[in-house]
């Protein structure tokens, strides 16, 4: 199976030149999309909050619903499934005598929640936005690689504000929420190296080159654990899906070619001594917070035992004030903060969008790509939120949604496809027999809000 972004044989019937559209419709289409993909952008910038991406969202949110945009069955789970998580939080919250800044936590959780939903509803109503999205989060993510690489290396003046505790932050709070969030655009940009056009295969390398040096520079162990990961994943899913033997053949040279490529990029920033101190203290796979009386995996532990004693939780952000640390475990978070109903919740959420996401690996689809760039980094995000708190990464509800929107395109494909078969069925002469054969399966694209 080709999963080419531009195979002609996966493009919708929809997208296929008809009759001219008028230019009220075209205009309607291009600002949807640009909007969408301002989006995207925007998330790269979260240096206070609230965002950018924080107020244009709500604005476009409100605007989509006002002008017609629909959900389906399964964006109403979804946003199910969110409302049902921050209940749990509201629950826990109120077991606590001091509410502190608690509710305005819980309103971004709900915000973040329904940004998923947006996202899953604009992909299910136009196929086409994917890449409107993908391209607005790299354009984004190149940005703030770039202004992170120039505050590590002090480029200009002023530039330390865009790094943390002398590690890359670019336009972020956190190296460690930064450095994830570069590892979409990592995978989409090896992604295009191997599948598209060659002609833009150098300035896709410089791309990559900027992004992976950032997310180096980031000196975050999640980041770098989630890159191997991911790429690990996607790699695999695509000699999984990939039917040609000789486009199996060139992926294991690619990645070999790809592998070489990163390790010298290494050996060099390792030349750098500060860079090299600084690999060498956070290159252990345990550090001493780690593994403290006190420490990570100790709390993970207390955590675990007290969700056992309180079903509601013990408060939203509670936890660290207890213990003086967060939980730095997605699971344990959502037990402490929201309660056993919003552990279920998340959960539900988490395995629906990884059976619903595994179950298109392979299927020959125009939106296969964008499904496996996402769905291999959001299982990456599965394995590391174990040891770091994810609920409150923005980018981490756009995979969701991302995930969720390609399983939606299916639930329409294959009903699409059903409706299809029933109709040829009823033109048939009575007392034909049936070939068993059918044409080829019709790919819906959607139209706009």
């Amino acid at each position: 199976m080709s999963i080419a972004l531009d195979n002609p044989a996966q493009r919708s019937v929809a997208q296929m030149p008809s009759r001219p559209r008028p230019a009220a419709a075209i205009n309607t289409r291009l600002f949807t999309r640009w909007t969408i993909g301002l989006a995207a952008f925007l998330g790269a910038f979260v240096i206070n909050e609230p965002a950018p991406f924080e107020l244009f969202m709500a604005v476009a949110m409100a605007v989509f619903l006002l002008f017609g945009m629909r959900l389906s069955q399964l964006a109403i789970t979804l946003a199910g499934l969110f409302v049902i998580f921050n209940v749990g939080g509201l629950m826990s919250m109120l077991t606590m005598a001091d509410y502190k800044e608690i509710p305005l936590y819980l309103a971004v959780s709900l915000f973040l929640g329904f940004s998923a939903v947006f996202w899953c509803a604009v992909i299910e109503s136009d196929m086409g936005r994917l890449r409107t999205i993908m391209r607005g989060y790299l354009a984004g993510a190149v940005i703030t690689a770039i202004l992170g690489i120039a505050g590590y290396f002090k480029l200009f003046p002023g530039a330390e504000v865009f790094t943390l505790y002398d590690r890359a932050a670019g336009a972020f709070q956190d190296p460690n929420v930064f450095g994830p969030f570069l590892v979409l655009p990592a995978i989409y940009l090896i992604h295009g190296l191997i599948y598209r056009n060659a002609v833009l295969a150098p300035l896709r390398a410089l791309l990559l080159a900027i992004v992976l040096l950032a997310l180096f520079l980031s000196f975050s162990r999640a980041a770098w654990g989630l890159f191997v990961i991911s790429a690990g994943l996607f790699y695999v899913f695509a000699l999984i899906g990939e039917r040609s033997p000789a486009v199996k053949v060139r992926l294991v040279l690619l990645g070999a070619l790809g592998l070489m490529a990163i390790s010298a990029m290494l050996v060099v920033a390792l030349q750098f001594d500060g860079i090299a101190e600084m690999f060498e203290q956070r290159a252990r796979v345990v550090q001493d917070y780690d593994a403290a009386n006190l420490g990570r995996f100790a709390r993970h532990a207390i955590g675990f035992q007290w969700a056992l004693e309180n079903p509601l939780g013990i408060g939203p952000l509670e936890f660290g004030v207890l213990l003086g640390e967060d939980t730095h475990n997605i699971w344990v978070k959502s037990l402490m903060a929201y309660g056993w109903l919003g552990f279920a919740a998340w959960l539900t959420m988490s395995v629906i969008t990884l059976i619903g996401g595994g179950r298109l690996i392979g299927r020959n689809r125009p939106w296969t790509p964008y499904l496996l760039c996402a769905y291999s980094v959001f299982l990456g995000h599965m394995v590391i939120a174990w040891v770091i708190d994810i609920d409150h990464w923005r980018h981490v509800y756009l995979l969701i949604g991302v995930v969720w929107g390609c399983i939606a395109l299916e639930v329409r494909h294959q009903r699409t496809f059903a409706n299809t078969r029933v109709a040829k069925g009823r033109q048939r002469p009575h007392g034909r027999r049936q070939s068993g054969h059918e044409e080829g399966e019709p790919v819906c694209a959607g139209t706009d809000i």
